[in-house]
């Protein structure tokens, strides 16, 4: 079934907006204060250009593997690699960070603090590599409404915590200096990862070129209000208090509808991950499978989706023991995801044509070059990925091409009498 636009709308905004709005505004905060509402609106104003980027690539090159797809056509197979590699490793990193979100707010409603998250953590990654590994899935319908519920609930709690802004929790505006909103901005990456999504899906659409503009710009319209109002009502009535809650969403509900919210919170957050994290783990236990298909990743450890996930599970495990603070963990993803968006942008500026689609992906390039920069040095993860994937692919060719070359004495044969003619010298 081809999408419509307005499908195709639901779609990218559940890409968007996913598990990152139930924890961001309190991170952001954490960082630069109400200040972090500038970081807010200047990703909402980069996502424009941004996700017109892959909406025009989408819509001139419809294929399911977006972002690789291109950077293959613009670069070659060993830059559409690095892409592999900086999405794929991302993955075991970025789950326990998605998973420590939803676990937040379980705490906050049964109490157990960092044991209560880890269960969290431990029982949705169990529960996604069950349905995986047994080939059950979330449909794409329940994933609609996941996100539809998730809409409705950031409405209810804007609407109904507003009354109770105080213009006051505006001051001190930058409590930690100018700086802190590069900070924040580099954390709300994760709060925007998804727009690669739109190219993906563009060859679903019924008419990709014309259909994948407007949903694209629908989509972008709705995460950037629903995202602000959320920041800003978040600002405005925690205050200070914003910066250090595990369950924002539910603080701000507890002041606007009172009664057992936090339960409720709770089970859409979890349910909200379990989602996200299915999609994640399921996209990359076949991505893995594809790179070792194509030379990009040893078969042996990853050469079916089942090894696949595999790895992405012990992987996720092990990073949870990792000595790194939850914000330095999303830095780490971050930075694999923003190097994607290096690649595809840069990519769109050979493939697209002159005009204002090559124009706004120059501008979105020079962004997330920017982006890239303000993660600091979680940012170096990426490029060390992206060059173990071009290190791999050389190593693998150059072993290739050895194999290739006959060998002057092959395997269980003896040396040749060097007495001996050859056969065409032979009287």
């Amino acid at each position: 079934m081809k999408l419509s636009v307005a499908q195709g709308t639901a779609l990218s905004v559940g890409a968007v907006l996913g598990t990152g709005v139930i924890s961001m505004p309190a991170l952001a905060a954490g960082v630069a204060g109400p200040s972090s509402l500038v970081a807010w609106l200047a990703l909402i104003v980069l996502s424009a250009p941004l996700a017109w980027t892959f909406a025009a690539l989408g819509a001139r090159h419809p294929d399911a593997g977006g972002v690789s797809t291109y950077v293959r056509l613009a670069f070659g197979p060993r830059a559409a690699a690095a892409v592999g590699w900086c999405f794929y490793f991302a993955v075991p990193l970025g789950a326990p960070a998605a998973a420590a979100f939803a676990g937040g707010y379980v705490a906050d409603v049964l109490g157990g603090g960092r044991a209560t998250v880890l269960g969290t953590f431990l029982a949705i990654v169990g529960v996604v590599f069950g349905m995986n590994w047994f080939g059950l899935r979330v449909s794409g319908r329940v994933q609609l409404w996941l996100t539809a519920a998730l809409a409705a609930l950031l409405v209810v709690t804007v609407v109904t915590a507003l009354p109770h802004a105080r213009a006051a929790n505006l001051t001190p505006f930058a409590p930690h200096g100018w700086t802190g909103i590069g900070a924040a901005a580099a954390v709300l990456v994760w709060g925007f990862a998804g727009w690669e999504a739109i190219s993906s899906l563009s060859p679903d659409y019924r008419h990709p070129r014309r259909d994948v503009p407007r949903a694209t710009a629908i989509a972008v319209a709705v995460v950037g209000v629903l995202y602000l109002a959320v920041a800003l009502t978040s600002v405005l009535v925690l205050g200070p208090a914003l910066g250090d809650s595990p369950a924002p969403l539910a603080d701000l509900l507890a002041v606007g509808v009172g009664g057992p919210v936090r339960a409720v919170t709770a089970v859409v957050a979890v349910l909200l991950t379990i989602g996200a994290v299915n999609a994640y783990l399921a996209g990359a236990s076949r991505l893995g499978a594809a790179l070792a298909r194509d030379g990009a990743l040893p078969v042996r450890v990853f050469g079916t989706p089942r090894k696949s996930l595999t790895f992405v599970l012990f992987a996720s495990l092990a990073s949870v023991a990792l000595p790194f603070a939850l914000k330095t963990s999303m830095l780490l993803v971050t930075g694999c995801f923003t190097l994607v968006y290096v690649l595809g942008t840069a990519a769109a500026l050979r493939l697209l044509p002159a005009g204002p689609s090559r124009a706004g992906a120059g501008v979105a390039f020079v962004a997330v070059i920017g982006l890239l920069v303000l993660t600091g040095p979680p940012a170096l993860l990426s490029l060390v990925v992206a060059a173990g994937a071009i290190g791999y692919q050389g190593w693998r060719a150059s072993r290739s091409a050895k194999i290739a070359i006959p060998s002057p004495i092959s395997a269980g044969s003896t040396a040749p009498n060097p007495n001996t003619k050859p056969a065409c010298e032979v009287a």
